[in-house]
C-alpha cells in the first residue's frame, strides 16, 4: 500500500516510478478521490461546527422567550446533524475506495532493477557450477528409471485432478530428507527462528502481504472464509500485523516448512508434465523484519541463504535480478535464483527473494519504536524461498541420475537418508 502524503508531495515522481511498470499517471486518480474525500471532511467539521454554535444559541432563545428564534435553531441543528451524517457516511466510502485503489496499485520498482517488459529482459548477476557433461542424453525427472517407481501421476489425478503427485518410497523419503536439510541449514548455520505457522488464514492476511485484493484467483479459499496459503510468506510476514515493536526486536528472520496451494491461475499449459508446477506443493519458506536502512542489506544476505543451499547440493545455478516487466506486484526488488535442469537443457527458478520495502508494513500497519525517540516507523519485509522443495527435488535427481537409470545423491543428504547415497534403477534407496 503507498502512502498518500507522499503522492501528495510529489505525484510526478510516483508516476515516473510507475511508469517503468507500464501504469500510466496513476496520481491523478488518486488524488481527485483523496481530494473529494478530504472536502467531505472538511465539511462535515464545518457543518459540526456550526451545529455546536447552533446548540449553544437555543438554550438562550429559550430563555428570552424568543419562540421562533428558538424553533429555527433548533430546526437548524437537526438539519446539521443529518448533514454531517450524510458528509461522514461520503466521506467513508471515498476513504474506502480510496483505500482499495492504493492497495491495487502495485509497488514502486527500486531505482536499481533495470527497465524491462518480461522474462527475457532479467539480468544475471552470478552464475555457479557448471553443468555435468553426460555420457548419455539426460531425461526429465519424471522418466528417471529410479524414479518412476515413486512419482505416481495417475493416481493423484483420481485422488485430486491433474497437478498433483503422489510420492512414495524413496523417492518420498528424500523429498522430506531435502526439507529437513534446508530447515537444519537456516537454522543452525544462518540462525534463522524456525516457525510452525497455520496453512489457513482469515482474508485480512492476505490483504497483508498483497495476495488481495487483485490476485485472489491465484490462491483457494473454503466455504467459511478461509484462505490456503500460496507461500509461509503469508503467514510469517503477518507475525507483525497490527503490531508496534521496539527498535531493539529487530531484525526479526523467521523460517517454516508449510504445503502451499496455488490455483495456477493463467499458467495453462505450461509444465504441464511432471512435478515442476503443482496446485500443491511444500516449501521453506524465510521472512525478515528490518528497519529500513537494513533491508538491502538483508536482501543480499537473504540471496546468499538461499544459494548455499544449492551449494551444498552440488547443484549448478544462476542468480538474476528480474526486470519491471518480470517483477511481483507487491515487491521493490526480486532475485530469481535458478536451478539446472539437465532433463529441460535450462535454468528453471527454484527460489525468488524479495524486499518489499514499506508496501506489506502499510497494509499490516507494521511498525517500530525508533531507540532514539519520536514517531513510530513502518518496518520493512522481506520474503524468499529457501527453497521449493519439489523443485529442489527435480533438480537433485535429474542431475543425479546416471546411465543405468541409477541416481546418485549429494553427500550432504547422505544422513538425512540413513546413510543411503543412491536411488538404484529399480526405485529403492541403496
Amino acid at each position: 500500500m503507498h502512502d498518500i502524503r507522499a503522492i501528495r508531495d510529489n505525484p510526478a515522481a510516483f508516476d515516473a516510478a510507475l511508469s517503468r511498470r507500464g501504469i500510466s499517471a496513476a496520481s491523478s486518480e488518486i488524488l481527485e478521490l483523496d481530494e473529494a474525500r478530504r472536502a467531505k471532511i472538511l465539511a462535515a467539521e464545518t457543518a459540526q461546527a456550526e451545529a455546536n454554535k447552533a446548540a449553544k444559541e437555543v438554550g438562550a432563545a429559550k430563555g428570552r422567550g424568543d419562540e421562533a428564534e428558538f424553533e429555527r435553531l433548533r430546526a437548524l441543528v437537526a438539519e446539521k446533524k443529518s448533514q454531517i451524517a450524510a458528509l461522514n457516511d461520503e466521506a467513508k466510502a471515498q476513504d474506502a475506495a480510496l483505500n482499495d485503489l492504493l492497495m491495487r496499485i502495485p509497488n514502486l520498482p527500486d531505482e536499481s532493477i533495470p527497465d524491462g517488459e518480461d522474462e527475457e529482459d532479467n539480468v544475471e548477476i552470478k552464475r555457479e557450477g557448471d553443468p555435468r557433461n553426460f555420457s548419455f542424453t539426460p531425461v526429465e525427472h519424471y522418466d528417471i528409471p529410479g524414479i518412476r517407481p515413486g512419482m505416481d501421476f495417475e493416481t493423484a489425478a483420481k485422488l485430486s485432478g491433474s497437478r498433483f503427485v503422489l510420492l512414495s518410497g524413496a523417492v518420498a523419503r528424500l523429498h522430506r530428507a531435502l526439507a529437513q536439510f534446508m530447515l537444519d541449514t537456516h537454522v543452525d548455520e544462518h540462525g534463522l527462528t524456525e516457525t510452525i505457522t497455520p496453512v489457513l488464514v482469515r482474508e485480512e492476511m492476505m490483504y497483508g502481504t498483497g495476495q488481495l485484493p487483485k490476485f485472489g484467483e491465484d490462491s483457494y479459499q473454503t466455504t467459511n472464509g478461509w484462505w490456503l496459503i500460496p507461500t509461509a510468506e503469508v503467514t510469517l510476514t503477518n507475525i507483525v500485523n497490527g503490531v508496534t515493536i521496539e527498535e531493539s526486536y529487530l531484525p526479526r528472520r523467521y523460517v517454516a516448512h508449510t504445503q502451499c496451494f496455488r490455483s495456477e491461475a493463467g499458467s495453462a499449459g505450461r509444465d504441464t508434465s511432471g512435478m515442476l508446477r503443482q496446485h500443491q506443493f511444500e516449501k521453506v519458506e524465510m521472512v525478515s523484519v528490518t528497519k529500513p536502512e537494513d533491508s538491502a542489506a538483508e536482501h543480499l544476505a537473504m540471496t546468499k541463504r538461499a544459494e548455499t543451499i544449492l551449494d551444498k547440493l552440488g547443484l549448478p545455478y544462476r542468480t538474476v535480478v528480474l526486470c519491471t516487466g518480470d517483477l511481483g506486484a507487491g515487491m521493490r526488488k526480486t532475485h530469481d535464483i535458478e536451478v539446472w535442469l539437465p532433463g529441460q537443457n535450462a535454468y528453471r527458478e527454484i527460489a525468488s527473494i524479495s524486499v518489499a520495502g514499506d508496501y506489506q508494513a502499510r497494509r499490516m500497519n507494521a511498525r517500530f519504536k525508533p531507540a532514539a525517540g519520536g514517531k513510530p516507523e513502518y518496518v520493512h519485509t522481506l520474503n524468499g524461498s529457501g527453497l521449493a522443495v519439489g523443485r529442489c527435488l527435480i533438480a537433485v535427481v535429474e542431475n543425479g541420475q546416471q546411465e543405468d537409470g541409477s541416481v546418485d545423491l549429494p553427500a550432504v543428504l547422505h544422513p538425512y537418508l540413513g546413510g543411503k547415497t543412491r536411488i538404484s534403477a529399480d526405485g529403492q534407496l541403496v
